[in-house]
């Protein structure tokens, strides 16, 4: 092989490996920074954390348009901002999660393990219904199982699931379900998620048992 093939592909080789480096540690920036956003931040502090992560996300979007984690990311991070939000903002900024997501699910419904069908299951049963919004508590349970048809084990789809079960009024069924939220493994780098969401699996095994008795 002549020493300028060799060079070329090594500097093809290192460029796929900076760029793929370069996703994962943005990934891993954002996943970590809404982590902290969410769960130790609160009013106006948060809400602010969140526009400026929202802006990072965006950011992200536009610098890889065809990568589908970035709108995922983007669309978590719009939809927990209108949890936070509340009010006619936190109506749009759900839409527009949910743009993100159907978006992500166009470019790969495999990516983050299926995350694109949990986080868009969870809008359509936390969103009002019309006239309102676009809430439907049929959507919400058919992507709440493809969800888990793709990561039967993660804690998210599982919790997300046991949630909507819970609202639905099938207390055992959640029960169920919520248990094995408990028995999901750790996910690399996301202790901070993993910890906080554990309590909320807990909170609401606490709310199932005294609707079971």
């Amino acid at each position: 092989m002549k020493l300028s093939t060799i060079i070329l592909t090594t500097v093809l080789f290192i460029g796929v490996s900076t760029s793929t480096y370069a996703q994962e540690s943005t990934l891993a920036q954002i996943q970590s920074r809404w982590a902290e956003v969410n769960y130790t931040l609160e009013g106006d502090q948060q809400e602010q954390a969140f526009e400026a992560l929202l802006n990072d996300a965006s950011a992200w979007v536009e610098a890889e348009p065809n990568n589908a984690e970035a709108f995922i990311w983007r669309g978590i991070i719009q939809s927990t901002f209108a949890g936070a939000k509340g009010g006619l903002g936190a109506l749009g900024l759900a839409k527009d999660a949910r743009k993100s997501l159907e978006h992500a699910l166009e470019i790969d419904p495999q990516a983050l393990q299926g995350s694109a069908y949990g986080s868009l299951g969870t809008l359509y049963y936390k969103v009002p219904g019309w006239p309102l919004g676009f809430g439907s508590d049929k959507k919400a349970e058919e992507y709440l199982l493809k969800a888990l048809e793709i990561n039967p084990n993660g804690i998210d789809p599982n919790y997300f699931y046991a949630d909507y079960l819970y609202e639905q009024g099938k207390y055992t069924r959640a029960q169920q379900v919520a248990e094995r939220a408990l028995q999901a493994p750790p996910r690399p780098q996301r202790a901070l998620a993993d910890a906080q969401r554990r309590i909320e699996v807990e909170a609401l095994l606490a709310k199932i048992a005294k609707k079971v008795g």
